[in-house]
């Protein structure tokens, strides 16, 4: 459910999707948006936390945590180092020992073709992200968001 947010949030325009992790109990993406970050985040947030509280059968609880992260990316530099950051958070946390070993991961083969791997030349502003909302325009961003 949360990965087919992310990606269509890309289908809608609202940002092309970097790199990606879902955790047990946070997510991370890398961003390079094309709406409002707080914008973005509230939309991804919104339709997940109404999917995951159907599924879960509960009504008017908070899912995500309101806190975010986010942070601009400079350069190309920058954004591989945040990339390699996310993709290796499973290995880091021990669930697996190859980062394209997690299933719900950019760094997995299945979805590594979609992914945006690096700024492009024309953009050299980004915006990292450890979610629960942000604000940046036209700045690549990492997010993160943390379950409740």
């Amino acid at each position: 459910m949360v990965v087919e947010s992310l990606f269509r949030g890309e289908s809608l325009g609202h940002y092309q999707l970097g790199p990606w992790v879902v955790m047990a109990n946070h997510v991370h993406m890398l961003v390079l948006p094309n709406i409002e970050a707080n914008q973005l985040l509230k939309s991804l947030k919104g339709a997940t936390a109404r999917e995951a509280n159907r599924l879960l059968g509960r009504t008017g609880e908070q899912f995500w945590q309101r806190e975010t992260y986010d942070h601009s990316v400079r350069d190309e530099k920058e954004w591989s180092r945040i990339a390699r950051y996310i993709e290796g958070n499973p290995v880091k946390a021990g669930l697996v020992e190859r980062a394209e070993d997690y299933t719900w991961s950019s760094a997995n083969p299945r979805f590594r073709p979609g992914v945006h791997m690096s700024v492009n030349a024309a953009r050299t502003s980004a915006c990292a992200t450890n979610t629960s909302a942000g604000s940046t325009s036209t700045s690549a961003c990492a997010a993160s968001r943390i379950l409740a």
